[in-house]
């Protein structure tokens, strides 16, 4: 089978190979093959490929596979499995190797698909859903019962779209941040119940403030880290909290600069990683939620563009294009 590969942590232009490797090992009791067509490239993914912030870059004897998600046909099924049959349209979250033509996964992590829901649709409907009910608790947890203004950067991205619906439909007062006017105009229109704010206006903070009434936010909700990191804390409201989720931005802020103690600050890590450790309930009760979103609001699923898999390069270099707006998908013949 055609599959991505890397041998070492680095830059994924550079470190990233395409070529033919063993299929995985058939099916046993409890386990599908999967024929994958359609996988995203998630900021997580190109992040595992060149080694998480704090930790060794490392070589490996066997090759990695990338990816967790993804969508494809059923070939085959292991003894004991029920509800799955060869031929059946499915989603999978989190198997490693997904980019990859075959997976062979675990049968429960993977969900068929609803009638009416595209591949494409399919291709995006666990993890970005999963991440914002992580996100929705995570900040639920922040405000003790009391809620108050909550400000995201990276609101144009895929899940702060998603994050944005939610507020809408939950009533959150939530602030938007973006990068550029062009893409603030384009929050405001899809989502004119919201503030949106532009980080390249001179004051941006200013605005935030106004928006939060003066109060400064409770909880921010940061994709983006690294050196927007103190700016961020600082429209944080006494006793507020700073909830971290990626790592998009460059350069980094020194922890002892953002007066957590005098502040009664609380900085928290979440991470989509930890949806495992919820109970299987638990996990079923987020995959029909994720399922329901993805037939109910396609539209929250946008997809930029579709690369097949050796066409990985020019996919890697969407995934970075500035003011893109959805997810880049790469595939694979159904045959």
């Amino acid at each position: 089978m055609r599959a991505i590969t890397h041998d070492r942590h680095g830059d994924a232009g550079q470190v990233l190979r395409l070529g033919e490797r063993p299929a995985p090992a058939a099916p046993t009791a409890g386990q599908v093959r999967v024929r994958v067509l359609s996988r995203p490239i998630h900021p997580g993914d190109l992040a595992g490929v060149q080694g998480f912030p704090g930790g060794p870059a490392q070589r490996f004897t066997t090759p990695r596979i990338p990816g967790v998600e993804g969508t494809g046909v059923i070939e085959s099924v292991g003894e004991r499995v029920q509800d799955l049959r060869p031929g059946q349209r499915v989603a999978f979250f989190p198997v490693p190797g997904a980019w990859g033509e075959l997976v062979t996964a675990p049968a429960d992590l993977v969900v068929p698909v609803p009638e009416g829901v595209s591949d494409e649709t399919a291709a995006l409907m666990l993890v970005n859903p999963l991440t914002l009910l992580t996100l929705l608790r995570a900040v639920e947890d922040a405000q003790h019962g009391r809620a108050g203004p909550v400000v995201q950067t990276a609101a144009g991205s895929s899940v702060g779209k998603l994050v944005s619906a939610a507020a809408l439909k939950h009533g959150i007062p939530l602030v938007n941040l973006v990068r550029g006017a062009t893409g603030a105009q384009a929050l405001r229109q899809r989502f004119p119940g919201l503030a949106t704010i532009s980080t390249a206006d001179a004051d941006w903070r200013t605005q935030v403030q106004d928006a939060t009434g003066g109060r400064g936010a409770q909880v921010v909700l940061d994709a983006v880290g690294g050196s927007l990191t103190g700016e961020l804390a600082a429209l944080l409201a006494d006793g507020g909290t700073l909830i971290t989720y990626g790592q998009l931005g460059s350069g980094s802020t020194p922890l002892e600069s953002l007066a957590l103690t005098p502040r009664a600050l609380t900085v928290r890590g979440v991470s989509i990683g930890r949806w495992m450790t919820r109970t299987p309930e638990e996990r079923a009760e987020d995959v029909a939620f994720a399922a329901r979103l993805a037939l109910t609001t396609p539209e929250l699923f946008e997809v930029a563009a579709r690369h097949d898999l050796a066409d990985f390069a020019k996919a890697v270099d969407h995934v970075r294009r500035p003011g893109r707006s959805g997810t880049v998908l790469l595939t694979s013949p159904a045959s």
